[in-house]
């Protein structure tokens, strides 16, 4: 396991901390969620597995009222589970969730995608995304995330992939986009399962123009304890410090 430096790069125009994590529908212990999201202080949250079956829309909005977020787009039925979230005064120009086509006995998928304003810096799409278990259908649906970044120049894809870094779909995104841990590896790098990580299931992905400053997972991150990474969901989150350039 990997220990974070206890600092991250400042705050800065046109900088963002950028937060993605699977958690597993609010099962397990939401106020060791809710700590672990507020120690790592993002400017945007991508959720994957947000409650989808039982009032997900109210369900969302305590996960952001109790994180001091605000909804930006997906979450419940309307992007299958990926939500986004962000802090408030964060402008979004367009909301572009997508459900994807769905194999029989398959679980719905879909992602969850804001185009984003911040002062200063340009414009740029942000898409959360749980891919499939099954590998076929997980190929398309790496296929069609391409689709998410064409409403802006600059774009960030994060997310639950469900696939190692040697995989073919996450080899083929590797090869158009930046790998945020592979560029600017910091904290730990393996984000399943909790209790003894062992594989690298989730990432950060940044289009060329976007400069990647840290991304890994935040062991050691002040105010982020083990305890409450094991106990908030089955999944390890992702932290980004992201540099976008001026608008």
């Amino acid at each position: 396991m990997t220990t974070a430096p206890a600092e991250l790069p400042p705050p800065a125009p046109g900088r963002l901390r950028l937060l993605s994590y699977n958690v597993r529908s609010l099962r397990d212990d939401r106020r060791a969620l809710v700590r672990v999201i507020r120690a790592c202080a993002p400017d945007l949250v991508c959720v994957q597995e947000s409650p989808r079956y039982w009032r997900p829309e109210g369900q969302a909005g305590r996960l952001a009222r109790r994180t001091g977020t605000v909804i930006l787009a997906g979450g419940g039925r309307a992007a299958a589970g990926p939500l986004l979230l962000g802090r408030p005064g964060i402008r979004v120009a367009a909301v572009h969730d997508r459900l994807l086509p769905k194999t029989r006995g398959l679980h719905a998928r879909g992602f969850a995608t804001a185009l984003v304003d911040l002062p200063g810096a340009a414009p740029f799409t942000v898409t959360s995304c749980h891919l499939s278990l099954d590998a076929d259908e997980r190929r398309r649906q790496f296929d069609l995330l391409a689709g998410q970044l064409r409403h802006a120049e600059l774009g960030v894809i994060a997310g639950d992939f469900n696939e190692h870094p040697d995989g073919p779909g996450w080899r083929s995104l590797a090869g158009r986009l930046q790998d945020g841990h592979v560029v600017a590896p910091w904290g730990g790098e393996m984000t399943s399962v909790p209790e003894n990580p062992y594989q690298r299931l989730d990432a950060v992905f940044a289009t060329p123009g976007i400069e990647v400053l840290a991304c890994g997972v935040p062991h050691g991150l002040p105010g982020v304890t083990g305890a409450d990474l094991r106990a908030a969901t089955d999944h390890l989150p992702v932290l980004a410090v992201l540099q976008l350039p001026p608008g």
